[in-house]
This record gives structure tokens, C-alpha cells and sequence, in this order.
């Protein structure tokens, strides 16, 4: 065990005292398997994102990873056995099924070693790969997806492309029933057919539009539905699920979308409380494109969230 690398996780010293830790004085890097407890959380970057331009959008997410860990690593610890090991990055490249398979089988060897499982993207054809990894780690278990974002991404592959950042929900229904609750869904980002496609694979989902205060017994209702039906589960946040202006630094920005507000963040917390979560990832953190850091520091705040719950 090594301590993680200092130039990426650093941050305040207030001192060595437990009580004025901040996150990036609980971080060692790690490259055995064996050295996971249970859990532990297990960190893991993919800087991927051959999807996104597969699916005509703008490249960059690949270099979010260390921009997000940067802004994670100032958080105050408010838990005195926190740990967070970090595996390193999964390096993308032409073949993302390739790097799919690898991050699949790295977070199933976490998942095995009952560690919980944080993934920062890139793209989000993470999803694909993550899920791919509870797979390995727990066969014949039912396993639960929370997506918050604007889109489905329930395309089918285009012939001679092949999977995208657009397909991970698509390739997941093709391998068995699909247990999945949407969130965040815009109307004016989904055709028609990829709402048929939703309905046709029986993936639940909530709008935009019904995510208010008011509603929030409604949105308890469908996520504990969901968490009592699975076995295992495991959220996934596309940032551009977000408004632009509080998420600029994205492929596809959502000028009318949701906010981090009370409403959000009782539902958002809700999910976190589930015993049954065990993996988590943010995608689509674009630093190219992302002013003052304003994305990766809203993707490292909700990541913050599950590891001090």
C-alpha cells in the first residue's frame, strides 16, 4: 500500500488528528485486489471516451478522472473508519470494448472482496462496463440501475460503429430483463423511438418535469419499488442531467435542465441510504469544455455524498 499520488490527492492540512481529516489524508493507492475489505470504497477513473465521439459528440471526458479526484480531495472526513482506495485508471483507447471488458473485470474484483465500487468516467459507456462487472461479481443475482439523466441511452448500435455512449441500456436489455429507473428523462432529448424502446424493455422513468417537491412521496414510491424488487444496486449520473449553468462542462448540454436543489437532494440522499447500493459512477465530465471546474466540483460533491452517508 502506497499513499495515492500526492499530486493529484491534496488538499487543506488542519492536522493529523482523525477529527481534521480531510479526504485526500484517507486515500492510498493500491494494485492488489487482495488488499480490499469489506466495504471499503474502491476508486477506479475511466478515461474513456470513444463512445462519445462514436456517438457524435465532443471528446474530453477521458481527462475528467483526475479533475474530479482533484476536487474531491479537500472534502472534510466525517466518518472515523473512511477509507478510500484507489486502483488507478482504466486508459481508453480505439477499442472500447476492450477497456469496457477491463473495467468489468476490475470492479467485479472489488465487488467480490465485498468492496463498494466508485467509477469516475468518462463517457458514459461506463455504464455498460460497470454493470458488466456486478454481472461477473454476482451471477444469478437481480440487480437494480438508477440513471439520472436527460437521456436513455437505449439506442441500438449502428452497424459498422458499433456500441456508444448511447447503447449501454440497449446492450444491457439484450443479455435479460432489465431492471432500471430512470431519471432526469428531457422530452425534448428522447425521439419517439427511444421512449418505444424504453416502454418495449420495461425501463421505468421519471421526467424532469415531475421532479419537485411537492412530488418527492411519488419519486419515493418508484425508487423504493425498484430497490425492493433487485438484489443488488447501482447508480449511475450522466452530468448533463444538470442545467448549464451549474454543468457547462458536458457533451450535450441541458439548458432547461434539473438543479441540485432540496427536491433533488432528498430523493438523491434517499438512494445513497439503500444497503443494497454497492456501485456508483459519474459520466460525461467534459473538462475542456467546463468553466471554473463548475461540473467536476458538482460531480465530486455528489460523489462525497455516498462516501460520507
Amino acid at each position: 500500500m502506497d499513499r495515492a499520488n500526492n499530486s493529484i490527492w491534496q488538499g487543506r492540512f488542519d492536522g493529523d488528528s482523525p477529527l481534521q481529516h480531510r479526504i485526500w489524508q484517507r486515500v492510498s493507492h493500491h494494485e492488489n485486489y487482495d488488499d480490499i475489505s469489506p466495504k471499503d470504497f474502491v476508486l477506479h477513473g475511466f478515461a474513456v471516451d470513444e463512445g462519445v465521439r462514436r456517438n457524435k459528440g465532443k471528446i474530453g471526458a477521458a481527462e475528467a478522472p483526475n479533475v474530479i479526484r482533484k476536487n474531491m480531495a479537500n472534502f472534510p472526513v466525517v466518518k472515523p473508519d473512511f477509507t478510500l482506495k484507489d486502483f488507478g485508471d482504466v486508459i481508453g483507447g480505439t477499442s472500447l470494448e476492450v477497456v469496457q471488458s477491463e473495467l468489468a473485470d476490475k470492479s467485479a474484483a472489488a465487488f467480490i472482496r465485498g468492496g463498494k465500487s466508485v467509477v469516475l468516467g468518462g463517457g458514459h459507456e461506463v455504464t455498460y462496463a460497470h454493470y458488466s462487472g456486478l454481472r461477473k461479481a454476482f451471477p444469478g443475482k437481480k440487480i437494480g440501475i438508477i440513471n439520472i439523466d436527460a437521456h436513455f441511452d437505449n439506442r441500438e448500435p449502428e452497424l459498422g460503429i458499433g456500441a456508444s455512449s448511447g447503447t449501454g441500456f440497449w446492450q444491457i436489455a439484450q443479455e435479460g430483463p432489465i431492471h432500471s429507473l430512470h431519471i432526469g428523462i428531457q422530452r425534448n432529448s428522447n425521439t419517439l423511438k427511444l421512449f418505444d424502446t424504453a416502454h418495449k424493455y420495461g425501463m421505468k422513468y421519471i421526467t424532469a418535469d415531475e421532479i419537485f417537491f411537492e412530488n418527492l412521496p411519488g419519486i419515493y414510491e418508484r425508487i423504493d419499488e425498484l430497490a425492493e424488487s433487485v438484489d443488488v444496486l447501482y447508480l449511475t449520473i450522466c452530468m448533463d442531467v444538470f442545467n448549464a449553468a451549474v454543468a457547462p462542462g458536458v457533451s450535450a448540454l441541458a439548458y432547461n435542465g434539473i438543479f441540485t436543489d432540496p427536491a433533488f437532494m432528498h430523493f438523491y440522499r434517499h438512494i445513497l441510504q439503500s444497503e443494497k447500493l454497492v456501485a456508483m459512477d459519474v459520466a460525461e465530465v467534459n473538462p475542456s469544455l467546463d468553466s471554473d471546474q463548475r461540473t467536476a466540483r458538482l460531480a465530486a460533491s455528489l460523489l462525497n455524498e455516498w462516501l460520507m452517508i
